[in-house]
C-alpha cells in the first residue's frame, strides 16, 4: 500500500505491524547491509524518507533521489542536510546527497554508475508510455548492479476494505503476481539480469494463496558493467533539474581532517598537562613545600603521568617537561596517542597538518603552553 493508505482502513480484516511502508524501507536497509553498495539511487523518492534512512548506512557514499513532483522534494529536502554534529565530528567516509526533478522515462547521465537502484511503489504510477520506456532507462541505460522494484499485488485488494479498483487514485494499474512476474522475467531476460521474487505483508491464515500485499522483485545484473559495454547513445546533456545537493563534511577533505587533528592535539596535550600539574600539586601538598620555592622545583617528568599515559610515551626523548613556566609536550608524545596516529597515518603528515595551527617550540619538536597562571594560583 502507498504510505497514504492508512493501516486503520485494514482494521478488522488485515493489519500490518510495523506499517507496510516502514517494512519496505527496512527491506531496502537490510539489502544495503547485505550488499554494501556505495552509490544508491531512489527513483520516485517523494518525501525523501528512504534517503534519510539510508544516509546513516556507513557503506553509502553517494545518494540520489529522483521524483516527478518537485514540490514534495523541496518540502522535505531539509531532512537530508548535514547537522551541526556532522561538522563537529566528521566521519571518515564521504557522503553526497542529490535530489533531481524529472521523469524515470528520460535518460540523464547523472544517474549512471549506481550500485543499487530502488523503485518503491513507483511503477504503478507510470502512464503506459512511461512504463514502456522504464526498463530501457533503468536496466539498459543506468544498468546498476541491483534493482529493487516493489508494487501492489492486486490479488490482495479484496482483503482491503474500501478498495474497489486501485489502492490509490493516482495508480494507473495494479498487477497481480502472474502479471508482475511475467513482466519482471521478460525484463530481466532482455537486459541480462536475474530476478528473485518476495514480498511484504502476509495474508491472513488460510488465505496464503493470495500472496503478499506488496510484491517485490530483486534484480541482479549477471555480468559486471565494463567501459566497453557503455551505450553509444548515452546523452551528454542533463535533462533532470537538480533541486538539492548536500556534501557532508568528511575526514577525506583536507580542511576537516586538519581541524580534527588540531582539536585532538589540544585535547591530548591538555590531558598530559593536567595530569602533570595534578601530580605536582599533590606532591607539593604532601611534603609541605614552600610556595615560593615551587617555581624552582617545577621540573616535571614522566613519573607523574598515569600508567596508561606512560605506556604510550615510552621513549625518554618524548617526555613532557617544564622550563620557566612553559610546558613542552613533544610532538612524538602526542603522535603516539592512537586517535592522533590513526587520523594522520605518518608523523610527517601529522607535522604538516598542524603547521601554523598550534604553538611550537623554536625547533618545532614540541607543542608549548604558557604555564605561568597555574603556578601563580598555587
Amino acid at each position: 500500500m502507498d504510505k497514504n493508505f492508512h493501516d486503520e482502513q485494514c482494521r478488522g480484516t488485515v493489519t500490518f505491524t510495523p506499517p507496510l511502508y516502514k517494512q519496505r524501507y527496512q527491506f531496502i536497509k537490510d539489502l544495503v547491509g547485505k550488499y554494501k553498495p556505495k552509490k544508491v539511487a531512489d527513483l520516485g523518492c517523494a518525501d525523501c524518507t528512504l534517503l534519510w534512512m539510508l544516509k546513516f548506512c556507513h557503506c553509502i557514499e553517494v545518494l540520489a533521489g529522483l521524483d516527478i513532483c518537485e514540490r514534495v522534494m523541496r518540502e522535505n529536502m531539509y531532512r537530508l542536510s548535514p547537522l551541526p554534529g556532522d561538522y563537529l565530528q566528521p566521519t571518515e567516509r564521504s557522503l553526497t546527497i542529490t535530489l533531481h526533478h524529472g521523469s524515470v522515462a528520460h535518460k540523464d547521465p547523472c544517474m549512471l554508475g549506481f550500485d543499487l537502484v530502488t523503485c518503491i511503489e513507483l511503477i504503478e504510477h507510470l502512464e503506459e508510455s512511461e512504463l514502456k520506456k522504464f526498463p530501457e532507462v533503468v536496466f539498459g541505460f543506468m544498468a546498476p548492479s541491483i534493482v529493487v522494484i516493489s508494487t501492489p499485488n492486486s490479488g490482495f485488494n479484496p482483503l482491503l476494505p474500501g478498495v474497489t479498483l486501485f489502492r490509490d487514485p493516482d495508480h494507473k494499474f495494479e498487477w497481480n503476481r502472474v502479471q508482475f512476474q511475467s513482466w519482471a522475467l521478460e525484463t530481466a531476460s532482455r537486459y541480462d539480469y536475474s530476478v528473485e521474487f518476495t514480498g511484504l505483508g502476509h495474508p491472513p491464515t488460510g488465505m496464503e494463496n493470495v500472496g503478499f500485499c506488496t510484491q517485490i522483485g530483486v534484480f541482479v545484473r549477471k555480468y559486471p558493467q565494463t567501459s566497453g559495454s557503455a551505450h553509444p547513445e548515452k546523452p551528454t546533456e542533463a535533462v533532470y533539474k537538480t533541486v538539492f545537493k548536500a556534501v557532508y563534511p568528511s575526514l577525506k577533505d583536507e580542511k576537516y581532517l586538519q581541524n580534527a587533528v588540531v582539536s585532538e592535539v589540544f585535547f591530548t596535550a591538555q590531558i598530559i598537562k593536567q595530569s602533570l600539574l595534578d601530580h605536582l600539586i599533590s606532591e607539593c601538598e604532601e611534603y609541605n613545600d614552600d610556595p615560593t620555592e615551587r617555581k624552582s622545583k617545577f621540573q616535571l617528568s614522566m613519573k607523574f603521568l598515569s600508567e596508561d599515559l606512560r605506556k604510550l610515551v615510552v621513549e625518554k626523548n618524548m617526555e613532557p617537561f617544564v622550563n620557566k613556566n612553559v610546558l613542552y609536550i613533544p610532538l612524538k608524545t602526542i603522535f603516539s596517542f592512537p586517535k592522533v596516529n590513526k587520523l594522520c597515518g605518518t608523523f610527517d603528515r601529522f607535522c604538516k597538518l598542524i603547521a601554523g595551527k598550534v604553538t611550537l617550540s623554536s625547533d618545532g619538536s614540541a607543542v608549548i603552553f604558557n604555564n605561568e597562571n597555574e603556578n601563580e594560583d598555587n
